[in-house]
């Protein structure tokens, strides 16, 4: 996996582009994510299934990978077993 590689979830809508990549695996709604959407999807893991918000970036507590959502989806996202957060955007610098 690199960056500007787009996966998608086996199990709901969700899509995403790799911004910055790790050595592990991908998952969304407990399952492996894929380059090609299968024809039919499988089931969402309840433990996994708080959703995706479309133009957010996850990352893993280590930051060493983060996803950019490009498709909303009702799995959730995680990393090698652990679940992914919504990055939080920068403060502004405060203009006096």
């Amino acid at each position: 996996m690199k960056p500007g590689t787009k996966l998608k979830s086996s199990v709901c809508d969700t899509e995403v582009m790799v911004i910055r990549a790790g050595e592990g695996e991908v998952a969304c709604g407990g399952a492996p994510m894929v380059e090609t959407k299968p024809d039919t999807p499988g089931e969402i893991d309840p433990a996994f299934a708080e959703g995706t918000k479309i133009g957010k970036r996850y990352v893993d507590a280590d930051n060493t990978i983060e996803l950019l959502c490009v498709k909303a989806g009702k799995g959730s996202l995680s990393y090698n077993g652990a679940a992914l957060a919504p990055k939080d955007a920068k403060p502004l610098p405060s203009s006096d």
